[in-house]
């Protein structure tokens, strides 16, 4: 039997990809992973891996991979992992256009990059798109509107995907991830609500968020219940894994649809804004 191929985006220090990467390279599997241009790859070109640059967001550099993995792989690719993501925290009204639309060039039209320029070298080897999703997709999450809408699309897209795929013979799997311990939320630390708005009477809350430490599944144990899905050869449309997926999953099976919105309620202290928008209001009359 040939050697199981894998190709994981986004497999910067610390992360998900990196933690899948080892995983994949432990069951034997021939694994070629990608990092940003400017990220150092020594943590897994030390392990043994065949690593390129790739920025997601850029045709030419997908191109370049997939000559690149052409090289290593034959023409053939079992499982293509679609891992590269980034957040951005902000309430709705307060959004930056401009740093959604990195975002979703990142976490949306990456995959489709991704699937577009390799889906040959998938048909060729009966193999297995991975997309990495998140509960952000299902949940209401405060402050995400944006993240959390690029993972729906995620998902969605992924549906789609495998109905369409399935007369080609490749599988398609949604990662429905919880709460996993890596650096994501590093990036969006420091950020603070913009001055003047409407939610400034959380800003401290706001503070509170973008810098707390949730509890979190780690990545290897991640990995190593993720991995074997994939490899399944009839794996589940979604599969959900880590911190907080099982109340997600119950709820939305068998909650309301506005189910979310109670509980999040006092979780973020919105009775807090409700209270000084009504004060507002009551002084803006005077």
């Amino acid at each position: 039997m040939a050697q199981i191929s894998v190709l994981i985006t986004g497999c910067g220090e610390g992360g998900i990809g990196e933690a899948l990467a080892r995983e994949y390279q432990k069951r034997g599997c021939t694994v070629i992973v990608t990092v940003l241009p400017w990220e150092s790859n020594t943590h897994l070109v030390s392990a043994g891996m065949t690593c390129f640059e790739l920025d997601v967001t850029k045709e030419e550099s997908v191109q370049a991979l997939a000559r690149n993995v052409q090289k290593v792989a034959g023409g053939k690719l079992h499982i293509l992992v679609n891992n590269a993501g980034i957040c951005y925290t902000m309430t709705g009204i307060d959004t930056d256009v401009q740093e959604v639309q990195k975002m979703f060039n990142v976490n949306v039209f990456g995959p489709m990059r991704m699937v577009r320029e390799f889906h040959p070298f998938l048909i060729s080897a009966r193999g297995t798109i991975v997309n990495i999703g998140s509960v952000g997709g299902i949940v209401p999450y405060m402050y995400g509107s944006s993240y959390n809408a690029t993972k729906a699309a995620l998902h969605h897209w992924g549906n789609t995907l495998r109905v369409e795929m399935a007369p080609l013979g490749v599988k398609v799997i949604t990662i429905i991830s919880g709460n996993i311990g890596t650096n994501i939320l590093k990036s969006d630390s420091a950020r603070k609500l913009p001055e003047g708005s409407h939610y400034s009477p959380l800003a401290k809350e706001f503070e509170q968020h973008v810098r707390r430490v949730p509890a979190t599944t780690p990545r290897d144990v991640y990995a190593a219940r993720v991995v074997p899905q994939t490899l399944n050869s009839s794996p589940p449309a979604w599969y959900w894994v880590g911190a907080t997926t099982g109340i997600v999953r119950f709820m939305d099976i068998f909650g309301f649809r506005t189910v979310w919105d109670y509980i999040l309620w006092p979780v973020f202290n919105l009775g807090k804004l409700r209270k000084e928008t009504e004060l507002r209001r009551v002084n803006d009359k005077l």
